[in-house]
């Protein structure tokens, strides 16, 4: 089975984006990223925070934000039964409401025009890849201290300095459809939901650390999708953590080689065993069963994070 790709020329945008958002055990880092979400010109559909397990802490979190959170937000929990991404994600497309959806860590800071670049640069035919700002510990505790403004290209503390500017005349030349296999992370991606749908989402036989997000890239080149890089839009800033990357003998590493022997589409245990569960939609938390939904704030009146001259989830 494949599909053809027609992205060369501009074709439907998104009607909604569902932004899922993947979290574990570090509540400060995730306050963060919401924020942003908040913060953006354009606002998504929803924003899903799936959780791979945390305390209550992050529960409590949510709840305060749910408060005056401008869109759509949902909270979905499975129990902590070791680093399971794979599945964490797969509940998150399957509950999602969007046509459109984006994955992000919860360690991943979205500059204000995120959701609208995203939207801009969907096309039928193609995934997205975008980029990161990584920063070293001192700028990410600066951060996570005193919710300061987004870092800039001249910010201290700041790697990939390139990836700090937004510039979406050079970003589209960049973004022309193409088959690159390095430099996959599910940290800053985007696919159609019905694409995930058809090659079965993300792989959970594939736990523990790394390989997930290359080999659901894999199947999606099967399938016949085409690849489009997001640099110089789509700005994101990465919350420095320590790595978790397990260099010997990754276990995901055979099952990677397999999908591409086998020029496997979809797997096995994946995204459609969750879609029973969310027939209906998840619950909106801004409006708990019983009481009236809160007022919410128009994008305008949102914070905003200005551009300036624990198992961290993986980034």
């Amino acid at each position: 089975m494949t599909r053809q790709a027609t992205a060369t020329e501009p074709g439907p945008v998104p009607a909604r984006i569902s932004v899922a958002v993947i979290t574990y055990n570090w509540p400060e880092a995730l306050e963060l990223v919401l924020r942003s979400l908040a913060a953006q010109t354009e606002l998504p559909h929803e924003v899903i925070v799936t959780d791979d397990g945390s305390q209550p802490a992050t529960r409590d979190l949510l709840e305060r934000m749910a408060v005056d959170y401008p869109v759509r937000l949902v909270h979905l929990w499975q129990a902590d039964d070791g680093a399971r991404m794979s599945r964490a994600r797969n509940r998150a497309i399957a509950a999602a409401q969007g046509d459109y959806v984006i994955l992000l860590d919860g360690d991943m800071l979205a500059e204000r025009n995120f959701i609208a670049d995203h939207r801009a640069f969907a096309r039928r035919g193609c995934f997205v890849q975008g980029s990161r700002v990584l920063t070293d510990a001192a700028l990410s505790q600066r951060l996570l201290r005193h919710a300061l403004v987004m870092p800039g290209f001249f910010s201290r503390g700041v790697g990939r300095r390139r990836h700090t500017l937004h510039l979406p005349t050079l970003a589209a030349w960049y973004a022309r459809p193409g088959r690159k296999r390095r430099g996959i992370k599910s940290c800053n991606m985007a696919f159609w939901r019905d694409d995930l749908l058809a090659i079965n989402g993300f792989n959970e036989a594939m736990t523990g650390w790394g390989r997930e997000d290359t080999e659901l890239a894999a199947r999606a080149f099967h399938l016949g999708l085409l690849r489009r890089d997001l640099r110089f839009s789509a700005l994101a800033t990465h919350l420095y953590h320590q790595t978790r990357k397990q260099l010997v003998d990754n276990p995901n590493d055979r099952i990677l080689d397999a999908t591409r022997a086998g020029q496997l589409v979809r797997c096995e245990l994946g995204l459609d065993q969750h879609l029973a569960e969310f027939t209906r939609a998840p619950p909106d938390i801004r409006a708990p069963r019983g009481q009236p939904r809160a007022a919410i704030r128009t994008a305008a009146s949102a914070p905003r994070l200005p551009v300036a001259a624990g198992r961290p989830t993986p980034g």
